[in-house]
């Protein structure tokens, strides 16, 4: 990046139209305007050039009727206890200072480069504020010790220190770098005066650079490729304070049913009815507990053909007999959906002829192309190839309409929710219907998408309404819920879908599910692998068993497949727990799957333990991510201490703890003191529907709540009547972080 075609904004001085704004002069004589709003407690909004473009709703607050003040070189305005400035002077350009309770909470960079020492005007490595051609920045200073979080579901760190971050949405293809299906620009920090956050309220490519040392390591950067620029900065004395001040903006997430709690099971593909039916029998004779089956992609429609809301109807005559079918076996029916259509569909020319596709910037047909070019395609052999096909323009309300109301027929034989995949596709050059680029509907094209499929879930299914989405944008919170598409099938792969949960969580969507045994890879995941992966993964929010080739528990081996059907247990005699902490991060925002730093804001050695993380309040999971089940982990401080969740072995808080653990268990502990609601052992959800489950409750150190009924301390939970073998005695070494 070349900060030097950035020019910078100078001599601030009041605007005669409104006390909110003021004009800027560049370094070249331009003028722009910079103008302020208070959205309530703790939250500015600071605009650069604004103009009347599309919001597709993302932004669902509105500014409150404060008044900004000025003394003739500042502009300042109040936000309950937050402050913020925007000033300039004859040797400083136009920078930004946001307090909290008084004192400094951030402020615009401070790296000077020796050069600028001759030109105090260009001074700053970067501009704090600055605009080129179809681009702009704004640059805020990075204490040593202040790590940044958030901008998205990426595979890599949690704390973005050091990293160049792209919001833009992608087909991934994988966790393994930057690209990811779903982005927001959306960042938040941990500073000894309280957190701020910055949200680039945008629908185009934004680059941020958090520490990145080719640009500056201690600032951070924002460049927008757009020539105005929209940030909303927040205080907060917690990142979950920070997370409600999001909402507030964005929308506050959205809850989901108790069924979409149960297991998944899928695969890359069921090929045919008799396919998905083995399978469905096969689960439920060998008693692994399930809610929802699903027909992905290829399983059901006709590709050469496809998107078309029926059944494949040389594979599915009367694809209602087939539902119900699995119905009878109390099975949910997803069904796999992308928002293109192939130009060998019927009806293509008709829709063409209707407007519902976006357009080529002349006006002409646009036809996508997979892989356009290239000698191989990713989604063959295996997958099959795809068709060019046209791509819906969610920006026509007809077109919207159409693919909304045309679940019903869906709905109609039972299909109960939608795998929504796909939705990152659209080329820079289209033509959207309300007359937007494709610059700019690309990456909010897939929060349309899913808001018009989760509308039609609601419509048919009301507060049972959910989507099974892949691609995201701001707001992805308010159409729940989504998961973290293609990880490899391997220990790293495993490793990256637990950050890339962490990393969405911490970008205020608070559920997040991960492809148990990895979508892809040059063998079938090793057992090992798989049964490690189903150990964490039911411990998310939501649990789905996917990938290319089998992924059924009993295709591992009856080792695999004895100690798998105990974790699908454990995860539905958790689902009282998790159907509270589910309840808890709708009303709070803070996510079901939480990294230590949401949870431990203030304490550096928990932040420091990226792959732990709490499952809900109380439950600590240190997924094993090796083949010698050896782990190391941190338990903060806690009043009593902390239980293994198996054995009732009893720690101390602030621990580093070495522990090897056998494939029977994984590492979670509980807090003392904590009364663990713990619900009997169901093949599904259905018998549970519009019943409060009768629980037992495992008490871990304090009296339990009266009213519930209480285990010993230590035999954490019971089955058939009997408590469960105690694991942990080769729990190895405890040692302080002292020592």
């Amino acid at each position: 990046m070349d900060f030097t075609q950035f020019d910078r904004l100078i001599s601030l001085t009041p605007a005669s139209a409104s006390p909110n704004e003021a004009i800027a002069t560049t370094l070249d004589g331009r003028k722009v305007t910079l103008s302020v709003a208070s959205f309530g407690e703790g939250v500015v909004r600071v605009r650069m050039n604004a103009s009347a473009k599309p919001d597709y709703g993302l932004l669902l607050a509105h500014a409150d009727d404060t008044v900004a003040t000025t003394d003739g070189s500042s502009l300042s305005i109040a936000a309950g206890r937050a402050a913020l400035t925007l000033s300039s002077d004859a040797t400083h350009p136009v920078g930004l200072a946001l307090n909290w309770r008084g004192k400094p909470l951030l402020t615009s960079l401070t790296d000077e480069h020796f050069r600028g020492m001759a030109k105090p005007l260009e001074a700053t490595r970067i501009a704090p504020f600055g605009i080129a051609v179809g681009m702009t920045v704004a640059a805020f200073a990075l204490a040593s010790d202040t790590p940044v979080y958030g901008l998205g579901e990426k595979g890599g760190a949690l704390n973005k220190r050091g990293q160049l971050v792209s919001s833009r949405v992608e087909d991934a293809l994988g966790v393994n770098t930057d690209l990811s299906y779903k982005n927001t620009p959306f960042a938040w920090a941990i500073t000894p005066h309280g957190c701020w956050g910055v949200l680039t309220h945008t629908t185009v490519d934004v680059m941020h650079g958090v520490g990145y040392a080719q640009w500056s390591n201690r600032s951070y950067a924002v460049v927008s490729n757009e020539s105005e620029l929209d940030l909303f900065f927040i205080a907060a004395d917690t990142p979950v304070g920070v997370l409600a001040a999001y909402h507030r903006l964005t929308g506050k997430p959205e809850n989901v049913p108790l069924w979409s709690l149960g297991a998944w099971v899928s695969r890359a593909y069921y090929r045919d009815e008799a396919d998905i039916m083995a399978t469905a029998n096969e689960v439920r004779e060998r008693r692994f507990p399930a809610d929802v089956i699903t027909f992905d992609g290829r399983a059901w429609q006709d590709t050469p053909t496809r998107f078309h809301f029926n059944f494949d109807p040389s594979r599915y005559p009367d694809p209602k007999r087939v539902i119900d079918q699995l119905k009878a076996l109390d099975y949910k029916i997803c069904c796999w959906e992308y928002p293109l259509v192939s130009i060998n569909h019927p009806e293509y020319g008709n829709y063409l002829q209707r407007g519902y596709f976006l357009k080529r910037s002349d006006g002409s047909e646009l036809v996508f192309e997979w892989d356009t070019g290239k000698k191989t395609t990713p989604f063959g052999p295996t997958l099959t190839p795809l068709p060019p096909s046209g791509l819906v323009d969610f920006t026509n309300p007809a077109a919207y309409a159409w693919w909304r109301d045309s679940h019903r027929a869906l709905w109609a034989v039972g299909v109960d929710t939608i795998k929504s995949d796909f939705g990152e596709q659209v080329p820079a050059d289209a033509l959207a219907h309300n007359g937007d680029t494709g610059a700019r509907v690309h990456n909010v094209n897939a929060h349309l998408y899913n808001r018009c499929v989760y509308e039609a879930s609601l419509e048919a299914h009301g507060d049972e309404a959910c989507v099974w989405g892949r691609a995201g944008w701001i707001g992805s919170q308010r159409h729940p819920l989504q998961w973290g598409g293609d990880p490899q099938s391997d220990w790293e792969g495993l490793a990256a879908s637990l950050r890339a949960g962490m990393n969405h969580g911490h970008s205020g969507s608070p559920f997040h599910a991960t492809d148990v045994g990895g979508f892809y890879g040059a063998t079938q995941p090793e057992p090992a692998l798989y049964l490690r992966w189903v150990q964490a993964a039911i411990f998310a929010s939501h649990f789905r068993i996917h990938g290319i080739g089998p992924r059924e528990p009993w295709a591992f081996g009856a080792e695999v497949e004895r100690i798998a059907r105990e974790f699908f247990e454990i995860r539905y005699k958790l689902l009282p727990y998790l159907r509270g902490a589910c309840d808890l991060a709708v009303k709070i925002g803070l996510p079901v799957m939480r990294s230590m730093a949401l949870s431990h804001p203030d304490d550096r050695v928990a932040r420091a333990f990226e792959t732990q993380f709490y499952c809900g309040p109380h439950l600590l999971v240190m997924p094993v991510l090796n083949r010698d089940g050896d782990v190391e982990g941190y338990l903060p401080e806690h009043d009593g201490g902390w239980y293994d969740l198996w054995s009732g072995m009893h720690v101390d808080g602030g621990e580093v703890v070495s522990l090897n653990y056998d494939l029977e268990r994984i590492p979670v502990f509980v807090k003392a003191g904590v009364a663990l609601p713990i619900g009997p052992v169901v093949q599904s959800t259905r018998p549970l529907e519009g019943l409060t489950p009768v629980v037992a409750v495992a008490e871990f150190g304090h009296a339990a709540k009266s009213g519930y009924a209480v285990c010993a301390r230590g035999d954490a939970l019971k089955r058939d009547g009997q408590y469960w073998r105690s694991y942990g005695q080769r729990v190895g070494h405890v040692r302080r972080f002292a020592e």
